[in-house]
């Protein structure tokens, strides 16, 4: 397992478009996720420690950024060959077990995690209304262990800022996490 950090925002950057299979059956598109205040796009998986670690916090912040007219969509592009864990069929099962409150999508080509240059699970890519990128940070002090509870909430207040103003923080933190599964290269 490789950690990775992210590289800055590309403020302005416009967010790709995708249609990607759902863990509920339907092909999702970024038109489909987004909402009328912006769109977080998530590259997680199921095995990676630092998910695990902050699933919770990121299904909370969603559910509230949701009130603030932010959507969100979750993307799993590694190659589950050597990582069963994020097979689709155990992607349907955390995202039902967890209610997960966004739509859980299967990216098998891994073209859109290329499309947005993630390099790690978790990764969080913010947009405004106009779907430009005003977010590329971490969801908090969390590393491999859940930060403490009261902890500074830097991908919620960020987009909740973003929902607000239509602008992210000049100053973000880099996320941290285990790296993309890259299918190998025949």
């Amino acid at each position: 397992m490789v950690r990775l950090e992210t590289p800055v925002c590309d403020f302005g950057r416009p967010a790709p478009d995708f249609a990607l299979p759902g863990v509920d059956g339907k092909v999702w598109t970024r038109e489909d996720c987004r909402g009328p205040k912006g769109l977080l796009v998530m590259f997680i998986c199921n095995h990676c420690p630092y998910v695990k670690a902050v699933l919770d916090r990121i299904l909370r912040d969603t559910r509230e950024l949701r009130a603030h007219g932010i959507h969100s969509v979750a993307i799993m592009s590694n190659d589950p060959t050597d990582y069963p864990e994020d097979s689709l069929e155990n992607m349907r099962k955390i995202a039902r077990d967890l209610d997960f409150p966004f739509p859980y999508l299967y990216d098998e080509t891994q073209a859109v995690a290329q499309a947005y240059g993630a390099v790690c699970t978790p990764y969080f890519f913010g947009y405004n209304a106009d779907l430009q990128l005003q977010y590329r940070g971490r969801l908090d002090a969390s590393r491999k262990e859940a930060a403490p509870a009261d902890v500074h909430r830097d991908l919620f207040e960020a987009m909740r800022d973003v929902a607000l103003t239509g602008v992210g923080p000049a100053e973000q933190i880099p996320s941290m996490g285990c790296s993309i599964k890259w299918k190998a290269v025949v």
